[in-house]
């Protein structure tokens, strides 16, 4: 049949109804190719990645995607077409819809993807806001985007105008926020102590306030308020957000966790000063909780702390002295042990990458690592799985190179955890301490093996970060220096020095000033140090005062 055979009107109808069919089969075919793509190319693509972020942000946006596209080409035909591009009705329907798919995609976007991998930073790092700032984020955001979707909608397909809405909306909130001013400053000021905390949980604080000075241990940073632990009283305390930047706060447990302390000595002239300072000076190192070379500290242990005959305890107290200084000594041999693998792997990795890294050096590289997770004592596990947040669910999908604790009694995580128990035998030890050294050191080891474990998988795919993998070790060198275990330095160690001459009640008195750390502030309900300043006293007291004849001791 020839079209020119037809009346006009005819011939317009089938030429607008050719084109709108080949316009369908166009976009049928966009709509297919995009379908093969995002379901089939990039999820295989995708699944060969080791992070899952990527294919789990393809699962959720893959359907609007395509919802989007498909009423976006509908729009398109309905416009050219004569007949329906006036329809104001069918244009509007498209907008929201389109609308309504794009606020879906971001609500899911935030829950699945943003809200999910928040979380999993927030639990290999050592941050406080994972269980306060992320619960208020899936509460407010959600309740945001369907706000602004829901009126885009109004607006947009209905023509309502909520200027007025949300004019009435900004002064009822006016009014709200100025009636709870208080509560409000106290949530933005736990909002900025969440994001920039000078402090960290277990943190031992000296609060300083126009009632007096408090030690307590930082429990949590919440929204409105900070709880504390206080330790003479054995109560929490909340203190309101707002209230905490107007107090003087100092942390006992940064940049260290031992606590310094400084004491006086007086003794008489006519005592041999040289012999006393040598004797105070060993006093310090051989009490078990103070902080020294640990050989010099288990020599001069020997020789003091002789209580059998009026304190019974403190024989058990030298006794367990000696087992932890020893299980402390191997955790810091092994320490350096792995620091110096670290700082070969370093090297090696400098000199490797310089032109790129071919399959022979990758594979020593890796081998090299797979020593220092020997000495941590993690091993790779080709069997565990992980867990995969999908579109609907989640899924078990198979974790190549997995990390797991080995059984290596000599390994890092071993001798970390022999030198707590035998920390937790120590009689001075409180019940609280039972819990709390526990849940801070495995804190500690749970943090290292995820550190471990995201190095690991950067050094399993190195091509894609060849040029940083040694930065990334110089960082794990870093944090177990800083964070995970302090190493006995020499400016730890205990001093005793002759300060001057003092006068008191028509007697002459040599000032000695001792200067020492106690080994960790945190337990004892916070009187290890001045239990430890005791014990101390009462020591140099016995080896001293009969020669120097001082009441000043």
């Amino acid at each position: 049949m020839q079209f020119d055979l037809l009346p006009v009107q005819f011939q317009e109808i089938l030429q607008e109804s050719l084109s709108v069919l080949v316009s369908l089969v166009i976009k049928l075919a966009g709509v297919t190719g995009l379908y093969m793509i995002l379901f089939y190319l990039l999820r295989s693509l995708f699944r060969k990645l080791e992070r899952d972020i990527a294919l789990v942000t393809l699962n959720v946006s893959a359907y609007p995607i395509l919802y989007v596209f498909i009423l976006i080409c509908f729009k398109i035909t309905a416009k050219n077409t004569v007949g329906l591009s006036t329809v104001v009705w069918l244009d509007r329907l498209f907008i929201g819809s389109i609308v309504i798919a794009i606020s879906y995609w971001s609500l899911q976007l935030f829950k699945q993807v943003l809200v999910y991998y928040l979380k999993e930073y927030a639990a290999s790092t050592e941050v406080m806001w994972d269980d306060v700032l992320i619960p208020i984020l899936e509460g407010v955001i959600p309740v945001v985007i369907v706000l602004l979707g829901g009126s885009a909608v109004l607006q947009l397909c209905f023509g309502l105008d909520l200027t007025g809405a949300w004019l009435t909306l900004g002064g009822g909130a006016f009014v709200i926020g100025f009636a709870v001013k208080d509560i409000l400053a106290n949530f933005f000021s736990g909002i900025v102590l969440l994001l920039d905390s000078p402090f960290q949980f277990g943190d031992v604080l000296r609060i300083e306030s126009e009632s007096g000075t408090q030690l307590g241990t930082l429990r949590k940073i919440g929204v409105r308020v900070t709880r504390f632990y206080m330790f003479e009283t054995h109560t929490e305390v909340y203190i309101p957000n707002s209230v905490m930047q107007s107090q003087k706060i100092t942390n006992l447990s940064r940049p260290i966790e031992p606590v310094y302390f400084l004491t006086t000595i007086e003794l008489t002239p006519k005592c041999d000063l040289e012999r006393a300072k040598k004797v105070m000076q060993e006093i310090i190192q051989a009490h078990p909780d103070t902080l020294g070379d640990i050989e010099t500290k288990l020599d001069c242990l020997e020789r003091y702390y002789d209580w059998t005959d009026v304190a019974d305890d403190f024989v058990a107290k030298k006794e367990n002295g000696k087992k932890r200084l020893l299980a402390e000594n191997a955790v810091n041999e092994k320490l350096e042990e792995i620091e110096q693998s670290l700082e070969a792997l370093i090297i090696t990795l400098q000199f490797v990458e310089e032109g790129g890294l071919t399959q022979e050096e990758i594979e020593t590289v890796q081998q090299e690592f797979n020593d220092v997770l020997e000495l941590i004592g993690l091993t790779v596990s080709h069997k565990s799985v992980r867990r995969r947040r999908s579109f609907l669910k989640l899924q078990q999908v198979p974790a190549s190179f997995a990390l797991e604790e080995s059984q290596d009694e000599d390994s890092l995580i071993s001798l970390v955890r022999q030198w707590y128990r035998a920390w937790l035998r120590d009689p001075n030890v409180v019940d609280q301490d039972e819990y709390a050294l526990p849940e801070i050191w495995e804190r500690k080891i749970e943090l290292l093996k995820r550190r471990v474990q995201k190095l690991h998988q950067k050094i399993l795919h190195p091509l894609q970060e060849e040029t940083r993998l040694d930065d990334y070790v110089k960082r794990l060198v870093e944090w177990l220096r800083d964070r995970f275990k302090q190493a006995r330095s020499q400016w730890q160690e205990p001093q005793v020095r002759m300060e001057g001459v003092v006068h008191y009640e028509g007697y002459t008195y040599i000032q000695f000033i001792l200067n020492y750390y106690v080994d960790d502030i945190r337990l004892e309900d916070g009187g290890r140090g001045i239990r430890v300043n005791s014990d101390i006293h009462r020591e140099i007291m016995r080896h001293l005062k009969e020669d120097c004849q001082s009441p000043g001791v």
